[in-house]
């Protein structure tokens, strides 16, 4: 079996490319760049030049075939041309599953192919296995890593049955640590090297700077909602409700600040505000796109921060396993995340005409419209996703 290894010139691949390696597989890496421009990255110019370089020297240390690819027509159409679109709409994309889903599983295993790959391994902490149901058909499951400080298969939510034929991930069943040992040991380049930060492929970024080149900057109210504002408010009094989030118009606040453009925050955020005067943190619980309007709370317990349900679009469900996928009418039972790295929360999933509903055993903070919610059986494994309505 031919391995391709997406070599990015950390050490997590490093160390799946050394293993690959030593364990007899016929294996070459594949660098991928697909971010040229550097407009609101925080750091050098030619950084992917620096991680191709340490990628080179990982792969003459190992004693691999090193070749080079340049997807970023597609990366920029499929991954930043989406990322606009949501953030222009008021949503907050997840690019890394995006990233995932079109371009390493998928523009990355077609050129990998075409280098004669049989499978395409990544350094992503998490596991994979299969097993052969009553017809004779393969199913693939991808289950956590075991390193639960670094699982990563929430960022692999999006994958199909097909995908995960074609992918293998050598370092999901060992922790962090122990891949820095490993890289020592063998004395790859990139045993030192900082974990990478910010968008897939992109980097860190000023975000309102790096959406500047599409959305332009609109300066607007920042309206302050108090705590008295939920005092006597009617409750949900059904599953659809629950799923809404409160709408609040400028009269049931008063203006605390302003700010540059209502499409270059999220829910949840507190940075980047510039409101004084607060004993609290000052946290966004809401975004108002027509109006150009962020309504803020005090606290990280404020009330607005919080909701029990939300609402996934027919159109936006996702099943890695399709053959587990619920009927309209069905309830079941799972553990569910919204975020990358939020521990895995009990919930309720039930499926309606109008689209799959979550409710939560406890109510979740910053549910965000655009994010993705992964849900998981209790054995670890990652059933499904769905990008959250609203």
């Amino acid at each position: 079996m031919k391995i391709c290894i997406g070599l990015s010139g950390g050490v997590d691949s490093s160390v799946a490319a050394y293993l690959l390696k030593q364990q007899g597989y016929d294996v070459f890496a594949l660098f991928m760049q697909n971010w040229h421009d550097t407009t609101g990255t925080l750091h050098g110019e030619c950084e992917w030049e620096e991680d191709r370089s340490v990628a080179e020297m990982v792969a003459r240390k190992i004693g691999i075939p090193f070749h080079f690819v340049d997807p970023s027509g597609i990366y920029r159409q499929k991954v930043v041309d989406y990322m606009f679109s949501e953030y222009e709409k008021g949503r907050t994309p997840n690019p890394d599953v995006l990233c995932n889903r079109e371009i390493k599983f998928d523009a990355f295993l077609k050129a990998a192919v075409e280098l004669g790959a049989d499978v395409v391994a990544t350094g992503h902490y998490c596991r994979k296995d299969s097993f052969v149901d009553a017809s004779g058909r393969e199913i693939f499951r991808i289950l956590a890593g075991s390193d639960p400080n670094k699982d990563q298969s929430y960022f692999l939510c999006q994958l199909s049955q097909s995908q995960l034929s074609r992918a293998m991930f050598p370092i999901g069943d060992i922790c962090k640590p122990e891949v820095r040992r490993i890289a020592h040991e063998a004395g790859l380049p990139s045993a030192d090297k900082k974990d990478s930060q910010g968008i897939c492929f992109v980097g860190k970024v000023d975000l309102p700077i790096f959406l500047q080149q599409k959305l332009a900057a609109k300066e607007g109210d920042v309206v302050e909602i108090f705590r008295d504002f939920y005092k006597g408010r009617p409750q949900p009094q059904n599953l659809a409700e629950m799923a809404e989030p409160i709408v609040y118009s400028p009269s049931d606040g008063r203006i605390a600040g302003r700010h540059i453009g209502a499409q270059y925050y999220t829910i949840g955020q507190r940075k980047g505000l510039n409101i004084g005067g607060h004993a609290e943190p000052i946290f966004i619980i809401a975004n108002d796109m027509e109006r150009n309007i962020i309504y803020v709370g005090e606290g990280k317990d404020h009330p607005g921060l919080y909701r029990p349900a939300l609402k996934v679009l027919p159109s936006e469900i996702h099943w890695i396993r399709p053959d587990l996928a619920m009927s309209v009418g069905e309830s079941r039972d799972y553990l569910v995340r919204i975020r990358y790295r939020q521990p895995l929360q009990k919930a309720s999933l039930i499926m309606a005409e109008e689209g799959l509903y979550i409710k939560f055993d406890q109510p979740q903070r910053g549910i965000t419209p655009g994010q993705f919610a992964a849900w998981y059986a209790e054995d670890g494994e990652m059933l499904g996703s769905g990008v959250i309505n609203r």
